[in-house]
């Protein structure tokens, strides 16, 4: 029921009103009351009770699998993965609340993230002719949603895999600040508007707009610059919730593929905040919830004040990979003619607390049984376990693997130009802590393990002066360390919260990273073919497209001359070099390039 009966008599209740039972049986009370000289009681107002409730950077997961691990997946925390999860949160929410007076929306980076979504990006794609509907737009759409903000890893794999997959959703996919770089006119749909029915009243509008993150023209500059501009949340939310109001919207809701922090990981780049939905709730009026995405944390509830109006903003944030989902509790009250919203109160729920849907797991478990054997063929055979498990804190043979792979890649392709006589130098990160290549058969599901990122490689011209300023930049990633002090591995990385994919080992040279001092002053001994590095020396710099077009700040990459480049992914090349190579023996790619030192001395 629209009426929310339990409130509608607690509040009646409280002020002492009786509760008008229809027909005649109310009269005579009424006519006692009228002889008596009383007041008749005060008419209770329309009440309707609206659930929201959202998702977001589910990354292509569809079931509680780890296609890395060919199992299911599990976490010390316990935590439970997928839409087949979600699915049975939303069916009971639908079932407690009625499905009418609920809403379900996501907050974007659907299409990117496991082996099911790369392979029906690339190895079966959906934008051949004829070829199959995205496993995400399949089990969104029976799910049922209402409406999707765009993420910025929709646009990893192209515009036309993104236009294609947004063909295949029966909801709209939003992203007001997604604008045409000429035009500057939305390139995708800004806000949807659905109503809600309440008998005996009046509809109730419920606009959601959405938001997606600007550095999007950075991460994906290959794809979208010329073609798509990002400009910020705010100054878009500014533009657009006057509009919705305009158009007779009761509630305001946000689905923003942007954090709460009011922080930016791409530096002065870009003039728009990175993370700042809790920005927009605090700047702009007229807003009632905001769904966040991006930041990959948990945020059940978070309350901002809106400086202009004093009106407190609710949002939510749930924890990505579908491991929950958040659940907004709107009451409104119809009073002077209009619907207002009275109170917000938001939560997350768990998916480990429920079982998988069984429709969506019927559903899918034909794409889902593709992948994973797609990702259990044997490409090759190791003669030793290689582990990122110290990956973060000493050179480890298996991050080698990737840039050997990138450095032949790149002089490969620049041979015979006027840059083949250049040193070719790589960067690499350690994105995984328990990535493994096992002894014995090495396949693609492995290799995926070590790269779990879409990049595509790039090659930038840098001297030898802003490879040490680079350098300097990476090694900010360590926690300065006494030399006479305990050295607690748990302890000595993620300085400031640098993420380890904001980590980079760099090949070709060799150097110490002194985290006895002061950040900015840590590297040591810094040689190149067994010389001093020459400042002025030029290098070809083989970096992941992320790290060329500016992601993590690092210096002078996004500015250096490019090269060269090409469009597919590192992952695939690691891929092919073990292929062709048939045996993979750190021989052929291991080198001790760097190591952690305290004044001087050896930490490890």
């Amino acid at each position: 029921m629209p009426l929310n009966r339990r409130k509608f008599l607690k509040k009646s209740a409280v002020t002492g009103a009786g509760v008008a039972i229809a027909g005649a049986a109310a009269a005579p009370a009424a006519q006692a009351a009228e002889v008596a000289g009383a007041k008749k009681p005060a008419r209770q107002p329309k009440r309707y009770a609206l659930t929201v409730m959202g998702t977001t950077d589910l990354h292509g997961h569809v079931f509680n699998w780890d296609y890395f691990k060919n199992a299911e997946y599990t976490d010390k925390a316990g935590n439970a993965q997928g839409l087949a999860r979600i699915s049975t949160l939303v069916n009971g929410i639908r079932a407690e609340k009625g499905r009418e007076n609920t809403l379900l929306l996501d907050a974007g980076d659907t299409i990117q993230g496991t082996p099911l979504t790369y392979y029906y990006a690339k190895v079966d794609p959906i934008t051949a002719e004829g070829g199959p509907v995205h496993p995400m737009a399949q089990a969104m759409n029976a799910i049922g949603y209402d409406a999707a903000a765009l993420g910025n890893h929709e646009f990893n794999y192209g515009i036309e895999t993104l236009r294609k997959f947004e063909s295949q959703l029966r909801f709209p996919l939003l992203g007001a600040n997604a604008v045409d770089a000429k035009t500057l006119k939305p390139a995708f749909p800004p806000y949807v508007i659905k109503t809600f029915c309440v008998k005996g009243a009046p509809p109730v509008k419920v606009a959601v707009l959405g938001l997606t993150n600007p550095g999007i023209a950075i991460w994906d500059k290959a794809y979208v610059q010329g073609r798509l501009a990002f400009p910020g949340l705010e100054e878009q939310a500014a533009k657009w919730v006057p509009r919705l109001k305009s158009l007779g919207a009761d509630v305001v809701v946000v689905s923003a593929h942007s954090g709460s922090s009011g922080t930016s990981s791409y530096g002065d780049q870009l003039p728009y905040v990175e993370n700042s939905a809790a920005l927009v709730a605090q700047q702009v009026p007229d807003i009632d919830a905001v769904l966040v995405g991006h930041a990959h944390v948990e945020i059940p509830e978070l309350k901002v004040v809106n400086a202009k109006t004093g009106k407190t903003v609710v949002l939510s944030e749930p924890l990505a990979y579908a491991e929950r989902l958040s659940v907004f509790d709107v009451e409104l009250v119809f009073e002077k003619g209009r619907w207002a919203v009275e109170s917000v109160s938001s939560k997350v729920l768990n998916s480990n607390t429920v079982a998988d849907d069984p429709k969506i797991t019927k559903l899918l478990s034909d794409e889902h049984a593709k992948v994973v054997e797609y990702v259990n063929q044997v490409v090759g055979t190791a003669t030793e376990t290689l582990t990122t498990v110290e990956a973060r804190y000493k050179d480890a043979p298996i991050i080698d693997l990737i840039t050997k792979v990138q450095e032949d890649v790149v002089k490969a392709a620049l041979a015979g130009t006027s840059y083949a006589s250049l040193p070719v130098i790589a960067q690499a990160s350690p994105f995984s802590r328990t990535s493994e290549i096992p002894a014995g058969n090495v396949t693609i599901r492995d290799l995926s393990s070590l790269y779990v990122y879409d990049n595509t490689l790039v090659a930038k011209l840098l001297t030898g002066a802003q490879i040490k300023a680079y350098l300097e930049y990476s090694a900010e990633y360590f926690v300065q360390t006494a030399a006479d002090a305990v050295v607690d591995v748990e302890k000595l990385t993620n300085a400031n919260s640098r993420p380890d994919y904001n980590y980079d080992y760099v090949s070709g040279l060799s150097y110490e990273i002194d985290i006895a001092q002061a950040a900015g002053s840590r590297i040591r001994n810094l040689t190149y073919d067994g010389a001093a590095l020459d400042d002025a020396q030029q290098f070809v710099f083989a970096v992941n497209n992320y790290r060329a077009n500016g992601g993590g700040a690092f210096p002078h990459v996004a500015s250096a001359t490019e090269v060269w480049s090409e469009s597919t992914e590192i992952r695939t090349r690691i891929a092919e070099w073990v292929t062709a190579k048939g045996v993979l023996d750190p021989k052929d790619f291991a080198s001790v390039d760097w190591k952690l030192t305290r004044d001087g001395t050896p930490v490890f």
